[in-house]
């Protein structure tokens, strides 16, 4: 199953239908154009589409939109905290787009130096990808991004106070316990970040 975030709805793609309010069962690129329009533009909360078979929907759907990589870390401290920015007035988590020919474990420690000054990491593993969409301007028209987003479990081991890169808008960069997160990050970030969150950690 693929689950993408349009306007912080979520669009699951899906072999079967699924318990949500709409279910929209595939049927060409169509099927995929209501599904997106109906998320845009309407209170719909959630929308699934299915079909036989989903990575061939996923690449259908995929074809709508220029393609963006990024990769970011999830960093845990010695005492197990979890590493934030804050960032246009929400937490989020230290992640960057790819530069050419860069892998993907390469992109995401140096983003994650970039955005707090950090050096001591250590990738622990490969967690998941998460994807959102949204637009852009560029010479004068509307450009529809998807947003691939690949992460990675880090372990920070040095004693250095994290620092905000503020060129990039960072305002501040925080460790925080699993309770902080319940309570103070999850009301104020995004819904991709809680997807990957609840993923890697015990909530």
């Amino acid at each position: 199953m693929y689950k993408v975030f349009v306007n912080e709805k979520k669009l699951s793609i899906n072999n079967s239908p699924t318990t949500v309010e709409k279910n929209i069962v595939y049927d060409g690129l169509t099927s995929l154009e209501i599904a997106l329009d109906l998320l845009e533009n309407t209170s719909t909360p959630e929308i699934n589409v299915y079909g036989e078979n989903p990575t061939e929907i996923w690449q259908e759907f995929s074809s709508l939109f220029k393609v963006i990589e990024a990769a970011g870390g999830i960093v845990l401290n010695k005492e197990k905290k979890i590493l934030f920015i804050y960032r246009l007035g929400r937490w989020d988590l230290p992640k960057g787009k790819l530069e050419p020919n860069e892998k993907l474990n390469e992109a995401a420690l140096r983003e994650v130096e970039e955005e707090t000054a950090l050096k001591e990491l250590e990738i622990e593993k490969f967690i998941n990808t998460t994807y959102h969409i949204y637009k852009e301007k560029r010479d004068g028209k509307e450009l529809k991004i998807l947003k691939t987003t690949h992460w990675f479990k880090m372990n920070y081991t040095g004693i250095e106070t994290p620092k905000p890169q503020i060129e990039e808008g960072i305002t501040k960069v925080d460790w925080k316990t699993i309770l902080e997160i319940e309570n103070d990050v999850f009301p104020n970030t995004f819904q991709n970040i809680k997807l990957i969150l609840k993923e890697t950690l015990d909530f």
